[in-house]
């Protein structure tokens, strides 16, 4: 995750993870609210179906997506931008 880019996309692969871009500075979890609103948008699925799991203070974060299938996940990214 990159907190303060210029605006929110996603960036493509780095190493064995996505990186997704995000306006929001990394500021009292704004940068994590605004990575869950993010992934639910893409994703296509309720903001409750978006866990942040681990990496809430750093950049390196774990999150898990209920209620859609990993073909669905990576279809959506892919066409996301990713």
């Amino acid at each position: 995750m990159q907190p303060r880019a210029s605006r929110t996309e996603l960036a493509g692969r780095h190493g064995d993870a996505l990186k997704v871009r995000l306006v929001a500075p990394p500021v009292e979890g704004a940068a994590n609210a605004a990575l869950v609103r993010y992934l639910a948008e893409v994703l296509d699925v309720p903001r409750a179906s978006i866990k942040l799991l681990s990496g809430h203070s750093g950049r390196r974060k774990l999150v898990q997506v209920t209620g859609i299938t990993t073909a669905q996940a990576e279809s959506a990214l892919r066409l996301g931008g990713g």
